[in-house]
């Protein structure tokens, strides 16, 4: 069908669609959604988790703002700095942490441990010093922590604003329980299990972070990082800069985000709500309506919480 007998609805959400496949294209991970017929893998479709991972407006929005808080936290951030190509190839980084949070939350059991199982091993190799002189290592229990956690918050917080889905009383302590088992399945300890223990954790550890050199540059390639897409610089600005409307505020002060940015970050933020359902609609047979098929549930059901269990 011609883009003018689409309409300029259909016609968006090719252009969507199209630019979705363009960053994120199909079958290079070799994760295989839609076998084993049956496995629910580590989650399934009556999980907080499988809802919240399938809206991808939210998810990568959630993902630049995972982005902002990591670089606040100086052992952290120098695995990056001393094992990464980040500053050539930060969207095939990109692609590689997709791939691993999709895997682990919707490819089946065994092909969801290897991929835990990879990437420990890969952890065991990721070693060294601070700029301070302060050792670390990437398998560090606490570091593990503070990765999954500032992921697990900003992916919750990019659903909550893109959705367009709210959520029961409760869901976001479900989330945060769920979720948790791959990072402990990495060896992360102690990991917060609910939004009241994610607050006493980031409370706890704001002392440790903060915004110096090595922050500073990581923030300056991700605001340049090219898009193998049409309207790179366009699509950089509208997802950065709504994933940065996320932040909580102790995190913008930190990163010393001006009056002037945040109104930015807000405006990006009501640009991707609004468009947020084309996205939807471009993307029916995405990943998590893959591996619904696989375990004979419809897509839709994705969207209600009808059969999710709250309960603690």
């Amino acid at each position: 069908m011609s883009e003018s007998r689409k309409g300029p609805v259909g016609a968006m959400q090719a252009a969507i669609r199209g630019w979705v496949l363009g960053v994120f294209p199909r079958g290079q991970s070799g994760i295989e959604y839609e076998t084993p017929v049956g496995d629910a893998g580590l989650f399934g479709p009556d999980t907080v988790t499988w809802r919240v991972h399938a809206d991808f407006p939210g998810m990568l929005a959630g993902g630049m703002c995972a982005l902002l808080l990591q670089a606040l936290h100086p052992r952290a951030l120098a695995g990056v700095w001393d094992h990464s190509d980040f500053r050539t190839d930060l969207v095939g980084r990109l692609r590689r942490t997709t791939a691993f949070v999709a895997g682990t939350t919707y490819a089946g059991t065994e092909q969801a441990h290897q991929l835990i199982t990879r990437v420990a091993a890969i952890h065991t190799r990721v070693r060294g010093t601070t700029a301070d002189g302060v050792a670390y290592s990437a398998d560090d229990p606490e570091l593990l922590t503070w990765v999954h956690v500032s992921e697990a918050y900003a992916f919750l917080q990019g659903f909550r604003a893109y959705a367009g889905m709210p959520g029961p009383t409760g869901f976001d302590d479900r989330y945060y329980d769920e979720s948790r088992r791959v990072a402990e399945a990495l060896g992360a300890h102690d990991v917060p299990a609910s939004s009241a223990a994610v607050a006493a954790y980031f409370e706890r550890v704001r002392p440790e972070l903060r915004f110096d050199a090595r922050s500073r540059e990581v923030l300056a390639v991700l605001r340049r990082v090219r898009l193998p897409v049409p309207g790179a610089t366009l699509s950089r600005e509208v997802f950065l800069g709504a994933g940065a409307a996320l932040l909580p505020p102790w995190a913008e002060t930190l990163l010393e985000v001006t009056p002037l940015q945040r109104a930015r970050h807000r405006a990006c933020a009501r640009l991707l709500r609004a468009t947020a359902p084309l996205f939807r609609a471009a993307l029916p047979d995405g990943i998590a309506p893959r591996a619904c098929r696989r375990v004979g549930v419809e897509p839709e059901r994705l969207r209600h919480w009808d059969d999710v269990e709250l309960g603690r």
